[in-house]
């Protein structure tokens, strides 16, 4: 390696405390919501705005051989896409991958979650708040500062002495939707991407912020709206009950066919498989590593049980079995509001992890077969609004990347890379996997305890993604360097 380890660190802190925290602040301010949460976001400008704010700053760092572009496929014929920020790097370095190098991708995303109120007293989802090690606002971890990390890590190993191969820095705005977009931007780059043969992913999770954790699967997901309707219109329920079927009984009887109320036991063939081994090995080793409770873990109310108290079952369960949440529901009134009525219809949004080997689109035929069979009473039953992304399980580690990770690792945690699997979902992974089948993935991120992406309270530890941000320098030049 040729980097000097110490002066990439000392680059590294230096953007980080005086260029990237500041670039954050005005990041967090900006409510880029996802497009699945504001249907006009094209007009609502607040994409748009991030996609300026971040492009620029990638334009004006002093990296040799970078092209920053904002692409637009609108432009292109396929109109209501949101932007993709790509920005392109030649080799660099004695190194700089030979005269053909293959290509390394760098992933991240810019469009964020809803508010999710409330947050704590003194937090708010679009003021940023440094507090101690925390920099508190909507999508800082959740994934805005993977574009800022990405580029100084290039620019650390550039300033430092250090190779690179030819680099590609995709920054997307609609991940948080289960990214519609990003096939058709990557199918219009596929020529100019070349053969990748390393991608970088700073979208997960870690254990603790004490460890490089990196992530060997994710859970695939399939969604979408239950609906039942039994009336045109509400009506009195002490006319209408005992006669016309409950639209939310029915809902509990459907729900029934695919789920074990009792255990959480998900009922659907294709959504069930078997947990390799050394998935399994891992999980002992993560359990062994960070042995915290599991009811430690989540912030449960008092008198709360989690659905099991053994730390390994616990990480297979949000990393390989299959599990259904409900994340809304339409057609009922606040309790505030709700008179004697029987409502007409109800809706209830499902959203089921996948194991990250099980096929999505298998499971949402699966289950919309399921759902919408001989529907009781009559009742009119729909399953639409779906969506489906895969899962994604990591091949093994090549033996220079194993190396450079525990290098990286040690140089700046003092001790060696430890493994994960993930329990949410990056679709583009799966996609990745397809396209690129001999890459290698490095797939980390700053989301460990407390830091609540998607929920109330998010925040960024900021040291720890200024230590990712060495590691990754470091790989980017063993790679640069074989």
């Amino acid at each position: 390696m040729t980097l000097d380890l110490s002066a990439a660190r000392d680059v590294v802190a230096h953007l980080w405390r005086h260029e990237i925290e500041p670039q954050l602040h005005d990041y967090i301010a900006i409510p880029a919501l996802s497009p699945a949460f504001q249907a006009d976001w094209a007009d609502a400008g607040h994409i748009g705005a991030a996609v300026e704010q971040v492009s620029s700053w990638m334009t004006a760092r002093p990296i040799a051989g970078l092209r920053v572009e904002v692409q637009d496929l609108g432009s292109r014929g396929d109109p209501g896409r949101t932007p993709l920020i790509v920005a392109e790097i030649e080799p660099f370095g004695p190194g700089g991958g030979g005269t053909e190098p293959p290509t390394v991708l760098l992933y991240g995303h810019l469009d964020k979650q809803p508010e999710m109120l409330p947050w704590r007293a003194g937090l708010d989802p679009w003021t940023p708040v440094r507090e101690g090690e925390r920099l508190y606002g909507r999508g800082g971890a959740d994934d805005g500062y993977s574009a800022f990390a990405s580029l100084a890590a290039i620019e650390a190993v550039q300033r430092s002495g250090g190779s690179h191969g030819r680099c590609f820095v995709l920054i997307e705005a609609s991940e948080e939707s289960g990214s519609p977009d990003l096939e058709a931007h990557v199918e219009a780059l596929i020529d100019r991407l070349g053969s990748v043969d390393l991608v970088v992913c700073l979208d997960s999770g870690s254990a603790d912020y004490e460890t490089l954790w990196l992530t060997t699967s994710l859970r695939g997901l399939v969604g979408g709206t239950l609906s039942v309707e039994v009336l045109r219109e509400g009506v009195h329920s002490g006319m209408a009950s005992g006669v016309v079927p409950s639209t939310f009984r029915v809902l509990r009887q459907l729900l029934d066919r695919i789920e074990v109320a009792e255990t959480g036991e998900v009922l659907l063939s294709e959504a069930n498989v078997a947990v390799p081994g050394h998935r399994r090995a891992e999980a002992e080793a993560m359990a062994a590593a960070v042995p915290t409770p599991v009811r430690e873990q989540f912030p449960f109310v008092d008198g709360a049980e989690p659905t099991t108290d053994d730390q390994v079952e616990a990480l297979l369960a949000h990393t390989w079995q299959p599990a259904l949440s409900y994340t809304g529901i339409d057609g009922l009134p606040p309790t505030t509001r709700a008179g004697n009525v029987l409502r007409p219809s109800t809706a209830l949004k499902l959203s089921l992890r996948l194991p990250p080997t099980a096929r999505p689109e298998a499971v949402k035929a699966e289950l919309r077969k399921v759902l919408e069979a001989n529907p009781p009473h009559g009742l009119t039953v729909s399953f639409d609004r779906t969506e489906a992304a895969p899962g994604w399980d990591a091949p093994a580690l090549a033996p220079w990347l194993r190396s450079a990770l525990d290098e990286g690792s040690q140089v700046v945690f003092g001790q060696p890379t430890q493994l994960m699997g993930e329990g949410g979902t990056i679709p583009f992974m799966g996609m990745l996997g397809d396209l690129f089948p001999e890459a290698q993935f490095v797939i980390t991120g700053v989301l460990g305890p407390e830091s609540n992406a998607h929920g109330p309270n998010e925040f960024l530890h900021v040291p720890y993604a200024e230590k990712l941000t060495s590691v990754i320098a470091m790989v980017l030049d063993r790679h640069g360097s074989r």
